[in-house]
């Protein structure tokens, strides 16, 4: 997760909102890194999440991510999460839960819904103090007084 909050860090610079994922092989390898990337790229799905999971992908030659963990410090949305399913992640590990767009537990549970072919476990709230305060400190800069 620290690796995580690094990204999400380095992301909140380039005046992104700071999210951050790392995704671990079976053996915990570091495949990927990567924060989100929305305004610099223009591109709706360039979430720190789908990001990583890109890369992880392109790392392995392989789009399926079995035995793969995804360590994010806020809690996937409906695309994030969908995409963790897809790719086969064994584990999404999270900080900060997401109360208003959080796809993993907090709002809907699209992980875990026993209709889809796969169900990551899911792991929540490591480190969630410090990935939610990296947020909270960047929206505060960003609020109209």
């Amino acid at each position: 997760m620290r690796l995580a909050l690094e990204e999400a860090r380095r992301a909140g610079t380039r005046g992104e909102v700071p999210v951050g994922a790392v995704l671990l092989s079976g053996s915990g390898e570091i495949l990927s890194r990567a924060g989100n990337d929305r305004e610099s790229t223009a591109d709706p799905t360039a979430h720190a999440e789908v990001l990583a999971l890109r890369a992880a992908a392109a790392v392995l030659g392989s789009w399926r991510l079995s035995g793969c963990t995804l360590v994010v410090t806020l809690e996937p949305c409906t695309m994030c999460a969908g995409a963790s399913v897809l790719s086969r992640v064994e584990r999404i590990v999270y900080g900060a839960a997401d109360e208003k767009g959080g796809a993993a537990g907090s709002l809907w549970d699209v992980v875990r819904d026993r209709r889809l072919n796969h169900r990551p476990e899911v792991v929540m709230g490591v480190l969630a103090e410090e990935c939610s305060a990296v947020l909270k400190e960047f929206f505060a800069t960003r609020r109209i007084r």
